[in-house]
Protein backbone atom coordinates (compact mmCIF):
# COMPACT_ATOMS: atom_id res chain seq x y z
CA UNK A 1 0.00 0.00 0.00
CA UNK A 2 1.37 3.41 -0.96
CA UNK A 3 1.71 5.89 1.90
CA UNK A 4 -0.37 9.07 1.61
CA UNK A 5 1.32 10.87 4.49
CA UNK A 6 2.06 14.49 3.56
CA UNK A 7 5.71 15.54 3.32
CA UNK A 8 6.28 19.03 4.79
CA UNK A 9 7.36 21.69 2.32
CA UNK A 10 10.38 23.03 4.22
CA UNK A 11 11.52 25.14 1.27
CA UNK A 12 8.29 27.13 1.25
CA UNK A 13 8.44 27.44 5.06
CA UNK A 14 11.91 28.93 4.71
CA UNK A 15 10.65 31.52 2.23
CA UNK A 16 8.20 32.82 4.82
CA UNK A 17 11.09 33.66 7.13
CA UNK A 18 10.15 35.55 10.30
CA UNK A 19 6.71 36.56 9.08
CA UNK A 20 3.66 34.91 10.61
CA UNK A 21 1.49 32.75 8.39
CA UNK A 22 -1.14 35.51 8.44
CA UNK A 23 1.39 38.17 7.44
CA UNK A 24 2.68 36.01 4.63
CA UNK A 25 -0.89 35.33 3.42
CA UNK A 26 -1.47 39.09 3.30
CA UNK A 27 1.66 39.47 1.18
CA UNK A 28 0.33 36.80 -1.19
CA UNK A 29 -2.97 38.65 -1.55
CA UNK A 30 -1.16 41.94 -2.24
CA UNK A 31 0.99 40.28 -4.90
CA UNK A 32 -2.12 38.79 -6.48
CA UNK A 33 -3.73 42.20 -6.76
CA UNK A 34 -0.61 43.56 -8.46
CA UNK A 35 -0.97 41.08 -11.31
CA UNK A 36 -4.76 41.11 -11.48
CA UNK A 37 -5.31 37.73 -9.82
CA UNK A 38 -7.85 36.91 -7.12
CA UNK A 39 -6.89 34.39 -4.43
CA UNK A 40 -8.53 33.83 -1.06
CA UNK A 41 -5.25 33.21 0.75
CA UNK A 42 -5.23 33.03 4.55
CA UNK A 43 -3.02 31.64 7.31
CA UNK A 44 -4.64 28.21 7.08
CA UNK A 45 -3.85 27.95 3.37
CA UNK A 46 -0.19 28.80 4.08
CA UNK A 47 -0.22 26.13 6.79
CA UNK A 48 -1.59 23.55 4.36
CA UNK A 49 1.16 24.37 1.87
CA UNK A 50 3.90 24.15 4.47
CA UNK A 51 2.55 20.89 5.90
CA UNK A 52 2.63 19.35 2.42
CA UNK A 53 -1.14 18.91 2.27
CA UNK A 54 -1.12 21.04 -0.88
CA UNK A 55 1.54 19.43 -3.03
CA UNK A 56 1.03 21.73 -6.01
CA UNK A 57 -0.86 25.06 -6.05
CA UNK A 58 -3.65 25.79 -8.53
CA UNK A 59 -2.86 27.95 -11.51
CA UNK A 60 -3.78 31.27 -9.88
CA UNK A 61 -1.52 30.63 -6.88
CA UNK A 62 1.23 29.43 -9.20
CA UNK A 63 1.18 32.75 -11.06
CA UNK A 64 1.26 34.67 -7.79
CA UNK A 65 4.09 32.64 -6.26
CA UNK A 66 6.24 32.88 -9.40
CA UNK A 67 5.60 36.63 -9.43
CA UNK A 68 6.69 36.90 -5.79
CA UNK A 69 9.86 34.89 -6.38
CA UNK A 70 11.16 35.86 -9.85
CA UNK A 71 13.22 33.25 -11.63
CA UNK A 72 12.01 30.41 -9.42
CA UNK A 73 10.10 27.37 -10.65
CA UNK A 74 7.47 25.46 -8.70
CA UNK A 75 10.13 22.84 -7.92
CA UNK A 76 12.37 25.61 -6.55
CA UNK A 77 9.52 26.53 -4.16
CA UNK A 78 9.25 22.96 -2.91
CA UNK A 79 6.18 21.89 -4.89
CA UNK A 80 5.61 18.65 -6.80
CA UNK A 81 5.10 18.64 -10.57
CA UNK A 82 1.47 19.29 -11.46
CA UNK A 83 1.13 16.10 -13.50
CA UNK A 84 2.14 14.04 -10.47
CA UNK A 85 -0.87 15.24 -8.45
CA UNK A 86 -3.49 15.33 -11.20
CA UNK A 87 -5.02 12.03 -10.20
CA UNK A 88 -6.40 13.19 -6.86
CA UNK A 89 -9.87 12.59 -5.55
CA UNK A 90 -12.88 13.59 -7.61
CA UNK A 91 -10.79 14.11 -10.74
CA UNK A 92 -10.83 10.36 -11.37
CA UNK A 93 -14.59 10.42 -12.01
CA UNK A 94 -14.59 12.73 -15.02
CA UNK A 95 -12.15 14.74 -17.14
CA UNK A 96 -11.86 18.45 -16.39
CA UNK A 97 -14.03 20.77 -18.52
CA UNK A 98 -12.22 22.28 -21.50
CA UNK A 99 -12.08 26.01 -20.85
CA UNK A 100 -12.49 28.12 -17.74
CA UNK A 101 -11.73 31.84 -17.24
CA UNK A 102 -8.32 32.24 -15.55
CA UNK A 103 -9.70 33.76 -12.39
CA UNK A 104 -12.25 30.94 -11.90
CA UNK A 105 -9.58 28.26 -12.38
CA UNK A 106 -10.51 24.77 -13.55
CA UNK A 107 -8.09 23.54 -10.91
CA UNK A 108 -10.26 24.78 -8.05
CA UNK A 109 -9.81 22.25 -5.29
CA UNK A 110 -7.45 24.12 -2.95
CA UNK A 111 -9.15 27.46 -3.67
CA UNK A 112 -12.65 26.17 -3.00
CA UNK A 113 -11.55 24.84 0.38
CA UNK A 114 -10.55 28.36 1.37
CA UNK A 115 -13.75 29.86 -0.05
CA UNK A 116 -15.93 27.30 1.65
CA UNK A 117 -14.64 28.33 5.08
CA UNK A 118 -15.99 31.82 4.49
CA UNK A 119 -19.49 30.36 4.13
CA UNK A 120 -19.40 27.83 6.95
CA UNK A 121 -19.57 27.77 10.72
CA UNK A 122 -18.20 24.94 12.80
CA UNK A 123 -20.56 22.54 14.53
CA UNK A 124 -23.88 24.25 13.83
CA UNK A 125 -25.30 26.35 11.03
CA UNK A 126 -28.37 28.45 10.29
CA UNK A 127 -30.67 27.23 7.55
CA UNK A 128 -33.25 30.02 7.54
CA UNK A 129 -33.03 33.55 8.91
CA UNK A 130 -36.20 35.25 10.12
CA UNK A 131 -34.68 38.53 8.94
CA UNK A 132 -35.05 37.25 5.35
CA UNK A 133 -38.76 36.68 5.89
CA UNK A 134 -38.67 32.95 5.18
CA UNK A 135 -41.97 32.53 7.00
CA UNK A 136 -43.49 29.43 8.58
CA UNK A 137 -42.29 27.81 11.76
CA UNK A 138 -38.65 28.67 11.09
CA UNK A 139 -39.40 32.38 11.09
CA UNK A 140 -41.62 32.14 14.13
CA UNK A 141 -39.03 30.27 16.14
CA UNK A 142 -36.07 32.33 14.97
CA UNK A 143 -32.95 30.93 13.27
CA UNK A 144 -32.90 27.14 13.06
CA UNK A 145 -29.69 25.57 14.35
CA UNK A 146 -28.85 22.35 12.55
CA UNK A 147 -26.10 20.07 13.93
CA UNK A 148 -23.48 19.33 11.30
CA UNK A 149 -24.06 15.55 11.53
CA UNK A 150 -27.86 15.70 11.33
CA UNK A 151 -29.47 13.68 8.54
CA UNK A 152 -30.34 16.09 5.75
CA UNK A 153 -33.77 15.58 4.24
CA UNK A 154 -36.66 17.35 2.53
CA UNK A 155 -37.11 20.03 5.19
CA UNK A 156 -33.50 21.20 5.04
CA UNK A 157 -33.25 21.14 1.25
CA UNK A 158 -36.58 22.96 0.91
CA UNK A 159 -35.34 25.64 3.32
CA UNK A 160 -32.27 26.24 1.13
CA UNK A 161 -34.41 26.44 -2.01
CA UNK A 162 -36.83 28.80 -0.28
CA UNK A 163 -33.97 31.04 0.81
CA UNK A 164 -32.85 31.34 -2.83
CA UNK A 165 -36.34 32.40 -3.95
CA UNK A 166 -36.76 34.85 -1.09
CA UNK A 167 -33.42 36.55 -1.72
CA UNK A 168 -34.29 36.99 -5.39
CA UNK A 169 -37.69 38.40 -4.54
CA UNK A 170 -36.28 40.91 -2.07
CA UNK A 171 -33.57 41.93 -4.54
CA UNK A 172 -36.20 42.55 -7.23
CA UNK A 173 -38.05 44.84 -4.87
CA UNK A 174 -35.32 46.58 -2.92
CA UNK A 175 -31.91 46.10 -4.52
CA UNK A 176 -28.84 44.46 -3.05
CA UNK A 177 -27.19 46.89 -0.63
CA UNK A 178 -29.30 46.12 2.43
CA UNK A 179 -29.51 42.38 1.83
CA UNK A 180 -25.97 41.15 1.34
CA UNK A 181 -24.95 40.64 4.96
CA UNK A 182 -28.28 39.06 5.89
CA UNK A 183 -28.10 36.65 2.99
CA UNK A 184 -24.74 35.29 4.14
CA UNK A 185 -26.45 33.43 6.99
CA UNK A 186 -28.45 30.89 4.97
CA UNK A 187 -25.49 30.58 2.60
CA UNK A 188 -23.22 29.45 5.43
CA UNK A 189 -25.91 27.01 6.49
CA UNK A 190 -26.32 25.53 3.02
CA UNK A 191 -22.61 24.78 2.70
CA UNK A 192 -22.45 23.43 6.25
CA UNK A 193 -25.20 20.98 5.33
CA UNK A 194 -23.43 20.12 2.10
CA UNK A 195 -20.15 19.61 3.91
CA UNK A 196 -21.73 17.31 6.49
CA UNK A 197 -22.36 14.67 3.83
CA UNK A 198 -25.43 13.60 5.79
CA UNK A 199 -27.79 13.11 2.84
CA UNK A 200 -28.93 9.54 2.29
CA UNK A 201 -30.62 9.81 -1.11
CA UNK A 202 -29.05 10.82 -4.41
CA UNK A 203 -32.02 13.02 -5.33
CA UNK A 204 -31.70 14.91 -2.05
CA UNK A 205 -27.97 15.34 -2.53
CA UNK A 206 -28.45 16.65 -6.07
CA UNK A 207 -31.05 19.17 -4.90
CA UNK A 208 -28.83 20.29 -2.03
CA UNK A 209 -25.87 20.82 -4.35
CA UNK A 210 -28.03 22.77 -6.78
CA UNK A 211 -29.64 24.80 -4.01
CA UNK A 212 -26.33 25.65 -2.36
CA UNK A 213 -24.82 26.64 -5.71
CA UNK A 214 -27.80 28.80 -6.64
CA UNK A 215 -27.66 30.40 -3.20
CA UNK A 216 -23.96 31.18 -3.70
CA UNK A 217 -24.80 32.83 -7.02
CA UNK A 218 -27.66 34.81 -5.48
CA UNK A 219 -25.47 36.08 -2.65
CA UNK A 220 -22.70 36.71 -5.18
CA UNK A 221 -25.11 38.83 -7.17
CA UNK A 222 -25.98 40.85 -4.06
CA UNK A 223 -22.25 41.44 -3.57
CA UNK A 224 -21.85 42.27 -7.27
CA UNK A 225 -24.74 44.74 -7.36
CA UNK A 226 -23.60 46.46 -4.18
CA UNK A 227 -20.06 46.96 -5.48
CA UNK A 228 -18.34 44.23 -3.44
CA UNK A 229 -16.63 42.76 -6.47
CA UNK A 230 -14.04 40.62 -4.68
CA UNK A 231 -16.77 38.98 -2.62
CA UNK A 232 -18.82 38.40 -5.76
CA UNK A 233 -15.90 36.69 -7.51
CA UNK A 234 -15.47 34.35 -4.53
CA UNK A 235 -19.16 33.44 -4.43
CA UNK A 236 -19.35 32.81 -8.17
CA UNK A 237 -16.19 30.68 -8.00
CA UNK A 238 -17.72 28.63 -5.20
CA UNK A 239 -20.88 28.11 -7.24
CA UNK A 240 -18.79 26.96 -10.20
CA UNK A 241 -16.86 24.59 -7.94
CA UNK A 242 -20.13 23.14 -6.65
CA UNK A 243 -21.44 22.73 -10.20
CA UNK A 244 -18.29 20.97 -11.35
CA UNK A 245 -18.19 18.60 -8.38
CA UNK A 246 -21.88 17.75 -8.77
CA UNK A 247 -21.82 17.50 -12.58
CA UNK A 248 -24.65 20.07 -12.75
CA UNK A 249 -24.58 21.70 -16.21
CA UNK A 250 -27.47 24.06 -15.41
CA UNK A 251 -25.71 25.43 -12.34
CA UNK A 252 -22.46 25.68 -14.29
CA UNK A 253 -24.15 27.72 -17.03
CA UNK A 254 -25.63 30.06 -14.42
CA UNK A 255 -22.27 30.52 -12.68
CA UNK A 256 -20.55 31.32 -15.97
CA UNK A 257 -23.35 33.73 -16.89
CA UNK A 258 -22.84 35.76 -13.73
CA UNK A 259 -19.05 35.45 -13.90
CA UNK A 260 -19.14 36.93 -17.40
CA UNK A 261 -21.27 39.83 -16.20
CA UNK A 262 -18.88 40.52 -13.32
CA UNK A 263 -15.79 40.27 -15.52
CA UNK A 264 -17.28 42.84 -17.89
CA UNK A 265 -18.12 45.15 -14.99
CA UNK A 266 -14.58 44.95 -13.63
CA UNK A 267 -12.85 45.68 -16.94
CA UNK A 268 -11.96 42.09 -17.86
CA UNK A 269 -13.73 41.99 -21.20
CA UNK A 270 -11.77 39.09 -22.71
CA UNK A 271 -12.42 37.00 -19.62
CA UNK A 272 -16.10 37.98 -19.91
CA UNK A 273 -16.19 36.65 -23.49
CA UNK A 274 -14.58 33.35 -22.47
CA UNK A 275 -16.97 32.91 -19.54
CA UNK A 276 -19.99 33.61 -21.75
CA UNK A 277 -18.74 31.11 -24.34
CA UNK A 278 -18.16 28.50 -21.63
CA UNK A 279 -21.66 29.14 -20.33
CA UNK A 280 -23.12 28.57 -23.79
CA UNK A 281 -21.28 25.25 -24.09
CA UNK A 282 -22.70 24.14 -20.75
CA UNK A 283 -26.20 25.34 -21.66
CA UNK A 284 -26.59 23.80 -25.13
CA UNK A 285 -27.72 20.34 -23.94
CA UNK A 286 -30.27 21.83 -21.51
CA UNK A 287 -32.95 22.68 -24.08
CA UNK A 288 -33.51 26.30 -23.03
CA UNK A 289 -33.27 28.81 -25.92
CA UNK A 290 -33.87 31.67 -23.49
CA UNK A 291 -30.80 30.68 -21.46
CA UNK A 292 -28.72 30.59 -24.64
CA UNK A 293 -30.10 34.02 -25.56
CA UNK A 294 -29.02 35.51 -22.24
CA UNK A 295 -25.54 34.00 -22.51
CA UNK A 296 -25.23 35.30 -26.08
CA UNK A 297 -26.07 38.77 -24.78
CA UNK A 298 -23.40 38.42 -22.09
CA UNK A 299 -20.96 37.64 -24.88
CA UNK A 300 -22.27 40.57 -26.96
CA UNK A 301 -21.76 42.99 -24.06
CA UNK A 302 -18.20 41.80 -23.53
CA UNK A 303 -17.37 42.09 -27.22
CA UNK A 304 -18.81 45.59 -27.26
CA UNK A 305 -16.40 46.60 -24.50
CA UNK A 306 -13.57 45.19 -26.62
CA UNK A 307 -14.74 47.39 -29.50
CA UNK A 308 -15.58 44.30 -31.57
CA UNK A 309 -18.71 45.65 -33.28
CA UNK A 310 -19.01 42.78 -35.77
CA UNK A 311 -18.67 40.14 -33.05
CA UNK A 312 -21.13 42.03 -30.88
CA UNK A 313 -23.72 42.22 -33.68
CA UNK A 314 -23.35 38.51 -34.42
CA UNK A 315 -23.92 37.65 -30.76
CA UNK A 316 -26.95 39.96 -30.60
CA UNK A 317 -28.35 38.23 -33.69
CA UNK A 318 -27.96 34.81 -32.04
CA UNK A 319 -29.64 36.16 -28.91
CA UNK A 320 -32.67 37.44 -30.82
CA UNK A 321 -32.96 34.19 -32.77
CA UNK A 322 -32.85 32.09 -29.59
CA UNK A 323 -35.19 34.41 -27.70
CA UNK A 324 -37.67 34.17 -30.57
CA UNK A 325 -38.15 30.45 -29.88
CA UNK A 326 -40.10 31.51 -26.80
CA UNK A 327 -40.15 30.13 -23.27
CA UNK A 328 -39.92 26.39 -22.55
CA UNK A 329 -40.29 24.15 -19.54
CA UNK A 330 -36.49 23.83 -19.52
CA UNK A 331 -35.97 27.51 -18.72
CA UNK A 332 -34.30 27.85 -15.29
CA UNK A 333 -36.36 29.33 -12.48
CA UNK A 334 -33.79 32.07 -11.88
CA UNK A 335 -34.40 33.47 -15.36
CA UNK A 336 -37.81 34.92 -14.48
CA UNK A 337 -36.31 38.41 -14.92
CA UNK A 338 -35.27 37.71 -18.52
CA UNK A 339 -38.15 39.04 -20.53
CA UNK A 340 -38.29 41.31 -23.56
CA UNK A 341 -37.53 44.33 -21.38
CA UNK A 342 -34.26 42.81 -20.20
CA UNK A 343 -33.37 41.83 -23.76
CA UNK A 344 -33.77 45.47 -24.79
CA UNK A 345 -31.78 46.70 -21.80
CA UNK A 346 -28.85 44.40 -22.48
CA UNK A 347 -28.80 45.39 -26.12
CA UNK A 348 -28.88 49.05 -25.07
CA UNK A 349 -25.79 48.43 -22.98
CA UNK A 350 -24.03 46.95 -26.00
CA UNK A 351 -24.65 50.02 -28.16
CA UNK A 352 -23.72 52.27 -25.25
CA UNK A 353 -20.36 50.49 -24.89
CA UNK A 354 -19.81 50.95 -28.63
CA UNK A 355 -20.59 54.67 -28.34
CA UNK A 356 -23.76 54.55 -30.43
CA UNK A 357 -25.75 56.65 -27.97
CA UNK A 358 -28.93 57.33 -29.99
CA UNK A 359 -29.33 53.63 -30.75
CA UNK A 360 -28.64 52.76 -27.12
CA UNK A 361 -31.27 55.25 -25.99
CA UNK A 362 -33.88 53.74 -28.32
CA UNK A 363 -33.41 50.31 -26.82
CA UNK A 364 -33.26 51.63 -23.26
CA UNK A 365 -36.50 53.53 -23.84
CA UNK A 366 -38.18 50.33 -25.04
CA UNK A 367 -36.90 48.54 -21.95
CA UNK A 368 -38.49 51.10 -19.63
CA UNK A 369 -41.81 50.85 -21.47
CA UNK A 370 -41.87 47.06 -21.37
CA UNK A 371 -40.71 46.54 -17.80
CA UNK A 372 -43.07 44.89 -15.31
CA UNK A 373 -43.77 47.44 -12.51
CA UNK A 374 -43.38 44.71 -9.89
CA UNK A 375 -39.62 44.60 -10.57
CA UNK A 376 -38.92 47.87 -8.76
CA UNK A 377 -35.17 47.51 -8.91
CA UNK A 378 -35.22 47.00 -12.66
CA UNK A 379 -37.48 50.02 -13.14
CA UNK A 380 -34.76 52.12 -11.54
CA UNK A 381 -31.99 50.29 -13.42
CA UNK A 382 -33.54 50.71 -16.85
CA UNK A 383 -34.29 54.36 -16.26
CA UNK A 384 -30.75 54.97 -15.07
CA UNK A 385 -29.47 53.37 -18.27
CA UNK A 386 -31.82 55.53 -20.33
CA UNK A 387 -30.79 58.71 -18.51
CA UNK A 388 -27.13 58.01 -19.23
CA UNK A 389 -27.68 57.20 -22.89
CA UNK A 390 -29.83 60.28 -23.41
CA UNK A 391 -27.25 62.47 -21.69
CA UNK A 392 -24.50 61.11 -23.93
CA UNK A 393 -26.72 61.57 -27.00
CA UNK A 394 -27.17 65.26 -26.15
CA UNK A 395 -30.84 65.04 -25.12
CA UNK A 396 -30.17 66.83 -21.85
CA UNK A 397 -33.73 67.79 -20.88
CA UNK A 398 -35.14 64.31 -21.47
CA UNK A 399 -32.18 62.80 -19.62
CA UNK A 400 -32.84 65.08 -16.66
CA UNK A 401 -36.51 64.15 -16.66
CA UNK A 402 -35.67 60.44 -16.58
CA UNK A 403 -33.07 61.13 -13.89
CA UNK A 404 -35.86 62.51 -11.67
CA UNK A 405 -37.73 59.22 -12.13
CA UNK A 406 -34.67 57.32 -10.92
CA UNK A 407 -34.42 59.55 -7.86
CA UNK A 408 -38.08 58.88 -7.12
CA UNK A 409 -37.23 55.18 -6.74
CA UNK A 410 -34.05 55.43 -4.68
CA UNK A 411 -35.92 55.51 -1.38
CA UNK A 412 -37.14 51.98 -2.20
CA UNK A 413 -34.16 50.58 -4.09
CA UNK A 414 -30.67 50.26 -2.66
CA UNK A 415 -28.16 49.44 -5.37
CA UNK A 416 -24.64 50.73 -5.77
CA UNK A 417 -24.87 49.83 -9.46
CA UNK A 418 -27.89 52.09 -10.03
CA UNK A 419 -26.42 54.93 -8.01
CA UNK A 420 -23.24 54.65 -10.06
CA UNK A 421 -25.16 54.77 -13.34
CA UNK A 422 -27.08 57.84 -12.20
CA UNK A 423 -23.85 59.49 -11.07
CA UNK A 424 -22.37 58.93 -14.53
CA UNK A 425 -25.41 60.54 -16.17
CA UNK A 426 -25.16 63.51 -13.81
CA UNK A 427 -21.49 64.02 -14.67
CA UNK A 428 -22.35 64.21 -18.36
CA UNK A 429 -25.23 66.62 -17.69
CA UNK A 430 -23.33 69.05 -15.44
CA UNK A 431 -21.99 71.26 -18.29
CA UNK A 432 -25.50 71.66 -19.73
CA UNK A 433 -27.76 74.53 -18.77
CA UNK A 434 -31.51 74.75 -18.55
CA UNK A 435 -34.01 74.49 -15.72
CA UNK A 436 -34.57 70.71 -16.07
CA UNK A 437 -30.89 69.93 -15.67
CA UNK A 438 -30.45 72.45 -12.86
CA UNK A 439 -33.37 70.94 -10.95
CA UNK A 440 -31.95 67.44 -11.30
CA UNK A 441 -28.49 68.52 -10.17
CA UNK A 442 -29.94 70.31 -7.15
CA UNK A 443 -31.97 67.30 -6.13
CA UNK A 444 -29.09 64.92 -6.74
CA UNK A 445 -26.76 66.94 -4.52
CA UNK A 446 -29.24 66.56 -1.66
CA UNK A 447 -29.01 62.77 -1.71
CA UNK A 448 -27.60 61.39 1.55
CA UNK A 449 -24.45 59.27 1.18
CA UNK A 450 -25.32 55.74 0.12
CA UNK A 451 -28.96 56.60 -0.58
Amino acid sequence: MVSTRAVPNLVFRGLRGQRSAGEFAAAVRRAAREIGEQVACDARYIGRVESGEIRCPNYAYERVFLFMFPGASLADLGFSARESVRGRGARTTAPPPPITPPTLHSDIHEESDVLRRVFMTSGTATVAAASLGLGGRAAAAGPLAVPAQRRVGEAEVSAVEKAVRQIRLLDDRHGADGLYRQASQPLRAAYALLDSGATTRRSTSDRLHAGAGELAISVGWLAHDSGRFDDARSHYAEALATARLAGDAALEAHAFCNASFLARDTGRAREAVRAAEAGQRAARPLGSPRLLALLALREAGARAWLGDRAGCEQAIGRAHAAFGHGPTDADPEWMSFFREAELELLEAQCWSALGDWPRAARHARRATRLQDPHFTRNLALYRAQLAGDLAQAGAADEAASVGHQVLDLLDRVQSARIRGMLASAVRVLRPHGGPEVAALLSRYEELPPGA
